[in-house]
């Protein structure tokens, strides 16, 4: 399986991701993450990313996909991956469509998880992330599709979460994000439908029947996404 999950931020990609990653035993590539460690580990591209990271801006096409390439010549991305977060344009999309074409791994689908854009502005407001696990809840448990992680203990420290709100997640922030997402991401919707890539998932649902209408739409199953 090798397959891009395309979204607005909030759209649930990450924690479908993690779902794939469970059921195929292949990798989830968030740039992300990648860029969020960069970041701790207060290397110049950590400063970089930390900066347009806070801003709701995009880290440069070079540098991000260099990233991606590197994580995927990693030996437990042979088998496949899910590509979480990257490609967010046009340039990147032809750059990816080239690099794993020259790796002889081409795309094999690119999901989009629909979403209306009200509901987005609730989940990222209300995400938030332990600090020491990383997993993720939401303060709006009505939200379909929102994680839930307040019952669970974290796998690191054994106690409580230490439930943060990521910097890019505020509401002051969350605006510029999804203008960004309007205005460069969005056309990779026309892209990969024009390239007979693009599949349609609505995401405004339980998170497992979401997960199953993934699994049914990369394998071709033209009525996946009017599954309730």
């Amino acid at each position: 399986m090798r397959i891009v999950l395309l979204g607005a931020p909030g759209s649930g990609k990450g924690t479908q991701s993690q779902l794939l990653v469970k059921a195929h035993g292949i990798p989830q590539i968030s740039t992300g993450d990648l860029l969020r460690e960069a970041v701790s580990e207060g290397t110049e591209l950590g400063r970089k990313a930390k900066s347009c990271m806070d801003a709701g801006k995009l880290v440069d096409d070079a540098t991000v996909l260099g990233m991606i390439h590197e994580r995927l010549k990693q030996p437990d991305a042979a088998k496949g991956f899910v590509l979480d977060g990257f490609p967010r344009n046009i340039a990147q999309a032809e750059a990816l469509g080239k690099m794993l074409t020259d790796m002889g791994a081409p795309l094999q689908a690119v999901v989009l998880l629909n979403l209306d854009l009200g509901v987005l502005f609730k989940r990222l407001s209300g995400r938030r992330i332990c600090e020491a696990c990383g997993q993720v809840t939401n303060v709006h448990p009505e939200l379909a599709g929102a994680p839930s992680g307040a019952n669970t203990h974290c796998k690191n420290s054994g106690g409580a979460h230490k439930w943060i709100q990521r910097p890019d997640d505020k509401e002051e922030v969350i605006g510029k994000r999804l203008e960004v997402y309007e205005a460069q991401t969005k056309p990779l919707i026309k892209y990969y439908s024009t390239a007979g890539l693009l599949r349609v998932v609505e995401a405004d649902a339980a998170m497992e029947t979401v997960f199953k209408n993934i699994e049914l739409a990369v394998a071709g199953t033209p009525s996946a996404q009017d599954i309730k």
